[in-house]
Formats: C-alpha cells, sequence, structure tokens
C-alpha cells in the first residue's frame, strides 16, 4: 500500500532507455505523494540504500505502469554491463501505479 511508504526516502527510477517517458513517470510519483527531490535519475554505478525505493518502468520495450520496490538487501559486486553495480540489490515488490493518470 501507497501508506507503507516513507516518502522521506529516495527513489531510484528506472527509464530502461524510454526517455520519452521520464517526465510522465515522474509526474506520476508527485501525484503519489514522492517529491521531485527525492526523485532520482538510476545510474549503473551507484545504488540506493536499504529501505530506499525503486521505481521501474514496466513492462519494457513498451511499459504501461510503474512497478515500485523497496530495498531489502544491498551486497558488493562486480558491475556487470547496464545493470552495474544493481545487480547487488535486493528489493521487495510493493505496488504498481498506472503510468498514465486517469
Amino acid at each position: 500500500m501507497l501508506s507503507d511508504i516513507d516518502i522521506t526516502k529516495s527513489i531510484y527510477l528506472f527509464i530502461h532507455g524510454r526517455k520519452d517517458l521520464e517526465s510522465q513517470a515522474i509526474n506520476a510519483l508527485i501525484s503519489k505523494g514522492f517529491g521531485r527531490d527525492k526523485i532520482v535519475s538510476a545510474k549503473p554505478d551507484k545504488v540506493g540504500d536499504i529501505g530506499d525505493y525503486m521505481a521501474m518502468l514496466w513492462m519494457p520495450p513498451n511499459p504501461d505502469h510503474i512497478k515500485i520496490q523497496k530495498i531489502t538487501k544491498v551486497e558488493p559486486v562486480k558491475p556487470e554491463g547496464m545493470i552495474g553495480l544493481w545487480k547487488g540489490v535486493s528489493k521487495e515488490d510493493l505496488l504498481t501505479i498506472p503510468l498514465k493518470q486517469v
């Protein structure tokens, strides 16, 4: 539930190369209570902390919703391809929100 989310934590946004949907995804997250200053573009060389969140456009290549996940564990790994250091991040699915607001 959205009420279980700590909006003071950072949320890392994965757009899977869909720059055309980035502002739409940010607006959808803001409409659900996330602060613009807490939404971080996910990069392969910097991961979030335990308790932070991940927001993923889903399902690539033509996403229609955003999957919200909580970071539950961060293990050191050797970066791998586009995933980078996120390979060592364990997460728990929390909820989904529609990409297009009704």
